[in-house]
């Protein structure tokens, strides 16, 4: 079985390491463009239909069979897009292809020099997220959940740390005492709370209770501080909106159940805004 899943995951690097080199020679706009159109044809193949089917269900049971269709298809598009656009994060660094709506808010942090959670879902390029954080001079530590295939997880940790953020800590139970540290010496945390994860809750989510990170909770209750939520939207080709909102406060008795539940309330209404802009092929649900 080791074997088998060795040969796997080094067909997926080398195919993808592959795609890389091409994308590389197209460029960003044509690159993005043409993996959209790839993933629209090649999407369906590596994922259950089922499964995607059954979480628009739970989560937008009034949707028809034809919205479904068009936001699923909407959907491996951006997925493609995303996947090419790993190749040029050195240019979404350095250019302005990203307008940020809020930006008083991360100034009035720094002004402060107070540090946050910041929580986001994977809505569009959702790796902007921490980049824009970290080109704006806010210390943050970005948490990520590691690639299954080691291969490509060690490419994703490499473009992260030089591209998006230097500070990537591995979500699990073996980075919280590192988190707490980076939180204690002033630095913000930055993740997603959409994923399903074995160490966490479970919450409603889309009034359905879904395994959900505690993280955010366990940090406001520890330290008393405030979450800063981010949705990220593709406007047109690669230019992006990064939107700030406002700090969420929690009083300190409330319980880690409704500090989570309120988080996924946020994220409910993020996913309903633009369906085709969240990834619904994970079994988030199970």
């Amino acid at each position: 079985m080791k074997i088998i899943k060795l040969l796997k995951y080094t067909v997926e690097f080398c195919t993808i390491s592959i795609f890389f080199l091409i994308f590389k020679i197209l460029g960003l706009k044509k690159s993005s463009y043409i993996s959209g159109k790839i993933f629209n044809l090649i999407g369906p193949l590596f994922r259950s239909k089922k499964t995607i089917n059954y979480n628009f269900k739970t989560a937008i049971p009034e949707a028809s069979p034809e919205d479904i269709k068009k936001y699923t298809n909407n959907m491996w598009n951006y997925y493609g897009k995303i996947l090419a656009e790993y190749v040029f994060l050195k240019n979404f660094r350095n250019n302005t292809n990203i307008q940020i709506n809020g930006k008083e808010i991360l100034d009035k942090l720094k002004k402060d020099n107070e540090n946050v959670i910041f929580i986001s879902g994977h809505f569009d390029n959702f790796e902007l997220m921490a980049m824009t954080l970290d080109k704006n001079e806010i210390k943050v530590a970005a948490i990520y959940r590691p690639l299954n295939n080691f291969f490509l997880n060690k490419v994703m940790v490499y473009l992260r740390k030089k591209y998006i953020c230097k500070n990537q800590l591995k979500k699990g139970r073996s980075s919280v005492r590192q988190m707490v540290k980076m939180f204690k010496d002033g630095y913000s945390l930055a993740l997603m709370i959409d994923q399903r994860v074995s160490e966490g809750i479970k919450s409603p989510f889309f009034k359905k209770e879904a395994l959900t990170t505690t993280i955010p909770a366990q940090f406001i209750k520890k330290f008393n501080c405030k979450v800063v939520p981010i949705y990220i939207e593709r406007k047109s080709g690669v230019n992006f909106v990064v939107k700030i909102f406002e700090p969420i406060e929690f009083r300190k008795e409330v319980e880690l159940k409704e500090i989570t539940a309120k988080l996924n309330d946020w994220l409910e209404k993020m996913i309903i805004k633009n369906p085709s802009k969240w990834i619904w092929s994970h079994n988030r649900w199970k």
